[in-house]
């Protein structure tokens, strides 16, 4: 199994952004320090209680020039909110940058307010990512080509850098809604998927779906599947889940009020995201305890991994150690050096 930290650079109120990017990138170091496979880098914007993480692409870079081992991934690039030869040109610099250790991570989102600030209508976004997706590829691959779409329309034209990865880096696709696992499946495509909103026995039928549109398709093996989920370890159950408590909680509120907000800009929301919200706002610490997180020992973690990949079939963790941001930095250290340390080792 592939081990990693799901990162999405938070804000420290009151304190500076420097602070907090300093403390965001010791806990980079720590992770190529104590063996972590892969470090994931959020796309968040317009959100500055809650993160620093406008510029993926810009973190990436100095991450390749900060470390030498451990991979270093989007989870995602929002297609449809930038160029799509500005993205092919910033991602070949960094896969160039790194010597091959990027993971392109892509998605949509479902934050329809970025939509909303940046101007791009979310009711395009499917076909917006389908295309960017397309002309990316083709600028990874082609020495030269031009494109007319709905969206972007050029003339013959090269990219520069070429990748260092060929053909190209590693494609992994995000989905949040269950009828897009069996797209990605289709597609051919490692999947990202989240224990954030939906409990680990929807997305055990989620995957399910996804592997039977990958063998349909006809793709070799069975594709791969790789979940972020809430997390926290601690040297007791009871003090990992009273230091983590507080910040899940936070963030599931959090998430509440913006999946509400998603939907008031919808014009058509549909029933699952209604409910989804009303779920997410009743939630306790119990229930997500339940259904949705990691938190406990270096013991109690490690066998709740190993339960969720022999039931779900998953190939990899994108550990959230700071799941809403209010974790006192070195205690996310602490959880790190025991994920890479104590649980990491046990899959190997």
């Amino acid at each position: 199994m592939e081990f990693g930290m799901f990162h999405e650079f938070p804000s420290l109120k009151g304190r500076s952004d420097a602070e907090a990017f300093d403390e965001a990138l010791e806990q980079v170091d720590t992770a190529e320090e104590f063996g972590l496979d892969a470090m994931w880098l959020a796309e968040l914007h317009f959100a500055p209680d809650r993160s620093l993480l406008s510029s993926p692409m810009g973190i990436a870079a100095a991450m390749a020039a900060r470390t030498s081992r451990m991979k270093i991934g989007l989870a995602v690039q929002v297609l449809p909110l930038a160029h799509p030869l500005r993205i092919a040109e910033e991602t070949a610099t960094v896969d160039q940058l790194s010597r091959g250790r990027l993971i392109f991570g892509v998605g949509r989102s479902g934050v329809v307010r970025t939509y909303d600030t940046y101007g791009v209508p979310y009711t395009e976004s499917v076909e917006r990512f389908n295309e960017a997706l397309e002309i990316i590829r083709l600028a990874w691959t082609r020495e030269k080509f031009a494109y007319d779409g709905k969206f972007y329309r050029f003339g013959e034209t090269s990219v520069a850098p070429r990748p260092y990865q060929q053909p190209h880096p590693e494609i992994r696709m995000a989905a949040s809604a269950g009828d897009t696992f069996p797209v990605i499946g289709t597609m051919g495509l490692p999947a990202f998927g989240s224990a954030r909103h939906v409990t680990w026995g929807e997305l055990k039928s989620q995957i399910a779906a996804y592997r039977a549109a990958w063998k349909k398709a006809g793709h070799e093996g069975d594709g791969a599947v790789f979940i972020s989920a809430p997390t926290f370890l601690a040297a007791s159950d009871a003090a990992a889940e009273e230091a983590a408590a507080p910040s899940i909680m936070s963030f599931y509120r959090y998430q509440a009020a913006l999946l509400a907000d998603s939907i008031k800009r919808t014009a058509s929301p549909t029933a699952a995201r209604f409910a989804r919200a009303d779920r997410l706002a009743k939630l306790d610490f119990p229930q997500a305890m339940k259904d949705h997180v990691l938190v406990g020992t270096p013991e109690s973690v490690a066998r709740r991994i190993a339960q969720l990949r022999d039931e779900l079939g998953i190939d990899g963790i994108l550990a959230e150690l700071n799941c809403g941001g209010l974790i006192p930095h070195r205690d996310v250290v602490t959880a790190l050096r025991l994920l890479c340390t104590e649980v990491q080792p046990r899959f190997r």
